[in-house]
């Protein structure tokens, strides 16, 4: 058996465990979900979101209660003069009392709680749009984990193969002891990084549990690796529809509205109620006779008008109006800070596809055949170790870099759609 032939065959057991696919070994069952099952769940199940919701029914209750009438009142009374020998007799009285409200309150309460069940819709819309936006992040970011945990686990595998090689290389006399027992160490280094990896991943899909409400021995993983679609945009469309669909600039919108409501509502308490009353009175004979009375009944009926001395004070009506320059300048604030987050992620969005085509340009090819000269230069014995494990640092910087750079095109283009108010992303 010749040298050359030894080292032929040692370089194609290496070569092979480079492109071999490492299986992904775990102590704990994983379901695989598709990304439109996992919004599907996060839609259902998320126990934030679910919270949220709870704010559209105390809204709807809201207006039940703004039209409730204000509630009459009953009044009995029972009257003993005290003196059974004059024989006085006793009496009794009862009334009925109803606030009469004028200005249009009620009619005003219905309206501010009707535009506050519609902003109320629209900040839950907008909390599910961040929902998921975040929840759709997360599930890139186990993807991304479990890329760098195959990426990290075949260059252990690869290092430890080239370490058992070192090991025959030694027995056959190629290398010295001390150049095996190195690779060996570099291997066990390498699976340093491969716990470190799969710990990373493993808390990514912990990550992802909690998106979905859930909390099980079972743990929830993407399906399949994606291909993140690359999409042209145009910026001013984008801004169009951004100042269009944002349900935060819907809310804005709607701010203003709730505001002009409570000033509406403000002028109408400053209007008078009237207090209507209708009462009976019976009096008993008085039998004594010095002064003796039949019995009598009284029917009363009156009007209370309150004297609004507290009107000269204006603060409720201050502060409806102050609140409405208020929500005017929140949603200019708004209009501003959208058209800038659409912006940043445009920017943000086309620098991503520009890295993603910059590996696509040959980068990764040329690093894994340096790579592959390397192991078998460092066989035949023309190059040290140090030479191998710089390119296999190279190669797995750049691989990495690669995937980080797929993810982040995925982010930047969840951020995009996020800011512009559009969905149309199922991996």
């Amino acid at each position: 058996m010749t040298r050359r032939y030894i080292i032929t065959m040692i370089f194609q057991l290496i070569v092979t465990c480079l492109s071999a696919q490492t299986p992904l070994d775990t102590a704990f069952r994983v379901t695989q979900v598709t990304h439109a099952q996992f919004l599907s769940m996060v839609r259902s199940s998320n126990l934030s979101y679910a919270a949220e919701k709870f704010n559209i029914q105390l809204a709807q209750a809201a207006i039940e209660a703004a039209k409730v009438f204000p509630d009459p009142s009953l009044t009995f009374n029972w009257v003993d003069n005290g003196q059974k020998r004059m024989k006085m007799g006793y009496g009794f009285n009862s009334s009925v009392n109803w606030l009469l409200e004028l200005g249009g309150k009620r009619k005003a309460r219905g309206e501010l709680a009707s535009s506050q069940l519609k902003l109320t819709g629209f900040l839950v819309d907008d909390f599910f749009r961040n929902l998921r936006a975040d929840g759709t992040i997360v599930y890139l970011q186990v993807l991304l984990q479990q890329d760098i945990l195959k990426v990290t686990k075949g260059s252990y595998e690869s290092m430890l193969q080239l370490a058992r090689a070192d090991s025959i290389r030694y027995k056959l006399g190629e290398i010295k002891e001390i150049d095996a027992r190195q690779s060996k160490l570099e291997a066990a280094a390498f699976l340093n990084d491969v716990y470190k990896a799969e710990a990373n991943w493993k808390a990514a899909l912990v990550t992802l549990q909690t998106f979905m409400g859930k909390h099980s021995d079972t743990l929830y993983s993407p399906k399949n690796n994606i291909v993140m679609p690359e999409k042209d945009f145009s910026l001013h469309d984008l801004l169009n529809v951004a100042a269009q669909n944002r349900s935060d600039i819907m809310a804005a919108l709607k701010n203003k509205d709730v505001a002009g409501n409570m000033l509406r509502l403000a002028k109408a308490d400053r209007m008078i109620d009237l207090g209507l009353n209708m009462g009976l009175a019976n009096n008993a004979a008085v039998l004594n006779q010095v002064s003796p009375t039949p019995s009598t009944s009284v029917v009363s009926a009156g009007i209370t008008i309150p004297l609004k001395f507290s009107s000269k004070y204006r603060a409720e009506l201050l502060t409806a109006q102050y609140s409405i320059q208020q929500a005017d300048l929140r949603y200019r604030q708004a209009e501003v800070q959208v058209k800038a987050e659409v912006t940043a992620a445009y920017y943000n969005y086309v620098s991503a596809k520009q890295q993603v085509q910059h590996y696509r340009s040959g980068l990764l090819e040329d690093a894994q055949k340096t790579l592959d000269g390397k192991i078998y230069s460092y066989v035949a014995g023309e190059t040290n170790l140090l030479d191998v494990l710089n390119a296999r640092r190279t190669y797995n910087t750049l691989i990495q870099g690669y995937h980080e750079s797929l993810n982040n095109l995925g982010v930047t283009l969840v951020e995009l759609e996020r800011a512009a108010g559009i969905w149309d992303i199922y991996l």
